[in-house]
């Protein structure tokens, strides 16, 4: 798959970035390098590999997933500036 000038101003433009003519060349050339390196990539054969976190297998740290102290939205609640019952009241950010 080949990028094309067009796609790179475009990709730039999504994300906010300006770019120069000669900026977009040069990233053009970058970007199908890279795509270039993810098709080579995506021929490896890769059945019966597992997927894996880290090199070295470790398992994960966890903790018992009970309730220690429950109950408790009095005491969670004093020191809020406003509440409406057993919750937190914010003020509206999204309109």
């Amino acid at each position: 798959m080949a990028i094309d000038k067009d796609t790179v101003v475009r990709v730039a433009r999504l994300a906010r970035i300006a770019v120069s003519d000669a900026e977009a060349e040069a990233l053009r050339g970058e970007l199908n390098t890279i795509l270039g390196f993810v098709e080579q990539l995506n021929e490896v054969d890769v059945t019966g590999v597992e997927p894996m976190t880290a090199v070295v297998h470790m398992p994960m740290k966890k903790r018992a997933d009970v309730v220690t102290e429950g109950d408790q939205a009095d005491r969670i609640l004093a020191n809020a500036p406003v509440r409406e019952g057993p919750f937190f009241a914010v003020p509206k950010v999204v309109e």
